[in-house]
């Protein structure tokens, strides 16, 4: 069953007046404010009659205060909840601008324009994200006054983290690692080559980190995306002002030299003709991810070249490595679960994403399918993962500790639980986001749980260690 989201624009808080007006009325007093004729900015508290169908409000001359009557003024209502131990919630306000005229001590007011907002309609955090063009138009309005740039600033360990998402290396360092262990298992480790194979994969998913915001804002796919999450919607360092669009650009780069120059050194170390096509489909679906004119995951095909990326091809490029170029269905087969539930972070993380995407042709799985579809997708994925690992240690092609990974199963199922209540709500949906990004971390390093119980046992104990390694 296919469905695309319909919203064809975005909401807005933006109101016209009768709207604004109705809303006006239904706060129990409203704050007058005006710049006074010595050019200081006044509020006080006035008890509003507010006719909405005539787009006027009226009420008494504050005392002692003369508003004017050529320049505008504003009406505003607003509401908070404090909630001890929490924050605030029940946020929302709304104000009216236009013109007044006084006959005797009534002042009458007409509205010409409004703006509002309502926790209950649009999320604070969209709400934010929706702020976000209004937020540049000032800094740009400022620089100018000022004659120097003036632009938010944070600072360099907080950005280098959200430019280039670091905590999310697990992905990479996880099934590399896994490739290393296996070959050490079946006797070819060398440890200068290992770490400048993990180094090496870390720097191509920097690379794909910060080119993917690149790509993103460049195709309008960020820019249209008014709510993003922890896990969903890009860095946003492009959007916010924090790293501009061409610094942007040449991190990318950067990191994508490094990662070759990594990778010429590693076959000329260790060279074979599987680490070289390895290292050009790696680079190939890494940048072809977003980038023109591949740009997998506009065509729903993103989830299979997470895949290929963060499973076989990581894996196997940490094996060969150490076996210089020889292969074997084992590290094949274990990175089959890997693939597939990394896979999984990415389908679950653009759900959220689905309607922006939607807008600039981003034609994502969550885009394409229904909400039964996806979430069906999800479990059925999942499942796949678990049942290949234990057809794996079945067939004997994988060591029997390899089976702690099933240990993620709850994990997987609380995802899967939550995805139905939270599918409409980006924000409730990111505490299982973050869950889900735990199944294929958890999963990956009990996968090397029992591959370091099988080394350890090698060494101390090898009848053991024949018995549990099949």
């Amino acid at each position: 069953m296919m469905s695309v989201p319909t919203e064809a624009t975005p909401r807005t808080p933006a109101l016209d007046t009768r709207q604004g007006l109705e809303k006006l009325a239904s706060y129990p007093f409203a704050i007058l404010t005006y710049v006074d004729h010595d050019g200081y900015p006044l509020s006080v508290v006035v008890d509003a009659a507010i006719d909405p169908a005539a787009g006027s409000a009226t009420f008494a001359a504050p005392a002692g205060l003369a508003v004017p009557t050529a320049v505008d003024i504003s009406l505003t209502g607003s509401h908070i909840r404090p909630q001890p131990g929490y924050g605030y919630d029940e946020r929302r306000h709304v104000t009216i601008w236009g013109r007044a005229t006084q006959t005797g001590d009534q002042i009458t007011f007409r509205g010409t324009r409004a703006w509002g907002w309502d926790e209950a309609e649009v999320p604070f955090f969209e709400y934010s994200e929706r702020s976000v063009g209004q937020s540049k138009r000032y800094f740009d309005a400022l620089s100018a006054e000022r004659g120097t740039p003036v632009k938010p600033k944070l600072s360099f360990g907080w950005l280098a983290l959200r430019t280039t998402r670091l905590p999310f290396l697990s992905a990479t360092i996880v099934p590399v690692v896994l490739g290393i262990a296996i070959a050490a298992r079946q006797g070819s480790f060398d440890l200068l080559t290992a770490v400048l194979t993990v180094i090496g994969a870390a720097f191509v998913q920097l690379g794909l980190n910060v080119a993917n915001d690149v790509f993103d804002s460049a195709q309008g796919a960020d820019e249209a995306n008014v709510t993003p999450t922890q896990f969903s919607g890009g860095s946003r360092v492009i959007q916010h002002g924090l790293v501009s669009f061409r610094q942007m650009a040449g991190l990318a780069t950067t990191f994508y030299v490094l990662a070759g120059v990594i990778g010429l050194l590693l076959l000329g170390l260790r060279g074979s003709p599987a680490l070289l096509v390895i290292g050009v489909v790696g680079f190939v679906v890494s940048l072809g991810y977003t980038a023109p004119p591949l740009k997998f995951v506009y065509r729903g095909l993103g989830e299979i070249a997470v895949a290929i990326g963060f499973g076989p091809l990581m894996l196997l490029g940490g094996y060969v490595v150490q076996t210089r170029g020889a292969l074997s269905w084992e590290p094949f087969v274990a990175s089959l679960p890997v693939a597939l539930l990394v896979a999984l972070i990415l389908y679950v993380n653009e759900i959220p994403d689905r309607r922006g995407d939607a807008r600039v042709g981003k034609r994502t799985l969550p885009v394409r399918f229904s909400k039964a579809a996806v979430i069906g997708g999800y479990r059925g994925a999942a499942i796949a993962a678990y049942v290949i690992l234990v057809a794996g240690v079945i067939a004997g092609l994988l060591p029997i500790p390899a089976l702690l990974a099933l240990l993620t199963i709850p994990l997987a199922l609380q995802v899967s639980r939550g995805l139905e209540p939270n599918y409409d709500n980006p924000y409730g949906l990111m505490a299982i986001m973050g869950v889900n990004v735990k199944v294929h971390l958890y999963a990956g390093l009990l996968l090397l749980a029992g591959y370091a119980v099988v080394l350890i046992l090698g060494a101390v104990a090898p009848s053991v260690s024949l018995f549990v390694g099949r």
